[in-house]
């Protein structure tokens, strides 16, 4: 940082010249005697979901032919695969009479959904509220072929960015609020799930009787901040692995 910086020349009205010092602080320093709570929690939480042992393209041969009992490990299986995937996923929604909303390349998905998600919000359970299909890229497999020695075609698999479908099923919960979970309709099927650390905590601090002030993602105030820290620290990764495998029966599509 310059002198120039620090310092500003200011001429006053009767022709003296005085130096002013212009001081540069940082964000703790403009906060500090103004803040009302101070709490660590995780905001939002987005997380990566796949299948260790499906990552590399020997990895899939063996899927094939040990695991699903093929001779020929072609990539047409995982075509049909996918195909009885977004099948099942049609089922879902129209049997539970759940809304599918396909998503267009312009739209903020959240905008789309939030009608939705506060019409499930008023019924104080917690269910799926509607599921979104959006062609995004994802890193899948993609295949090669060639003919062996023996005139029998042989393929190889390696992962490459391809724009295939995905699912979104947005979720009520009424223990985290409004998330999430992603599903790519093509092999290996990553998925990623998207809830808020925040909303998760307010609620447990209403069954625990805490009073709050809320912000639209967090707290301005609390009678008990001790307390909310505690419940905040409670917050880990069986907490949210509880909340997938809640909902891994009421999607059985997942």
């Amino acid at each position: 940082m310059t002198s120039a910086s620090l310092w500003r020349i200011l001429k006053v009205c009767d022709g003296r010249v005085a130096m002013v010092v212009v001081v540069v602080v940082n964000v703790n320093e403009v906060l500090d005697g103004h803040v009302g709570l101070d709490v660590q929690c995780l905001d939002r939480i987005y997380l990566n979901g796949y299948v260790p042992i499906l990552q590399v393209g020997g990895q899939v041969v063996t899927f094939l032919t040990k695991h699903l009992g093929y001779r020929i490990p072609s990539p047409a299986v995982l075509g049909k695969t996918g195909t009885a995937f977004r099948r099942s996923v049609n089922s879902f929604v129209e049997v539970n009479h759940i809304p599918l909303i396909h998503f267009n390349k312009e739209d903020r998905k959240v905008d789309v959904m939030r009608r939705h998600m506060l019409a499930q919000k008023r019924t104080g359970r917690s269910g799926v509220v509607a599921v979104g299909v959006a062609q995004e890229y994802q890193n899948v497999f993609a295949s090669s072929e060639r003919e062996g020695s023996n005139g029998i075609p042989c393929f190889g698999f390696h992962k490459a960015d391809r724009r295939v479908t995905c699912f979104y099923f947005y979720l009520w919960d009424t223990d985290f609020g409004a998330g999430f979970i992603k599903v790519c309709a093509y092999f290996p099927y990553p998925i990623k799930i998207w809830v808020n650390g925040h909303e998760w905590a307010k609620r447990q601090a209403t069954r625990a009787g805490i009073g709050y002030t809320a912000l639209s993602n967090g707290f301005a105030t609390c009678e008990d901040s001790q307390a909310l820290q505690e419940i905040c620290d409670r917050l880990g990764p069986g907490t949210i692995g509880v909340f997938f495998q809640r909902w891994r029966p009421c999607c059985r599509c997942l």
